[in-house]
């Protein structure tokens, strides 16, 4: 993801397209019909971008359902699991009405998974049916 990511700050378009063909060939089921990601108050349009792109490519529509409360440390800096849950309570919202179909949840980068556990949780709750989440990067790896 490192050589893919800011290139003009933004994702370049390789990488749509290597998830395009990884999305291809996972076939989720039940198929989402839209995508939203989750919101970061550092890079605010990086990962929207990316998402709007990557929706446009797969022919779903993009929508931004997700908010940020407040800025949070980053959750690579917590020393532990517990504290990287705790670190989130309250950290996202729900902002816009959810559709109640599968989606595809995009990020970045996935450390602990309390991020994409967070959101998707909301989502549902919110109404979608089910909730895939997408991380172009692990960062334990």
């Amino acid at each position: 993801m490192q050589q893919g990511k800011y290139r003009d700050g933004r994702f370049c378009d390789e990488l749509v397209s290597a998830v395009v063909e990884m999305i291809y060939q996972f076939n989720p089921s039940p198929k989402p019909s839209w995508i939203t990601c989750v919101p970061s108050i550092r890079y605010p349009n990086l990962v929207p971008d990316f998402a709007y792109r990557l929706a446009a490519a797969l022919h779903l529509p993009f929508y931004r359902v997700l908010s940020r409360t407040d800025n949070r440390p980053e959750q690579k800096t917590m020393a532990n699991s517990h504290q990287k849950a705790h670190n989130l309570d309250g950290a996202f919202a729900i902002s816009e009405k959810v559709l109640r179909q599968p989606c595809f949840l995009i990020d970045d980068t996935v450390d602990s998974r309390w991020t994409f556990t967070v959101c998707a949780h909301l989502l549902r709750k919110a109404g979608a049916t089910a909730v895939f989440p997408i991380a172009l990067a692990d960062a334990g790896k």
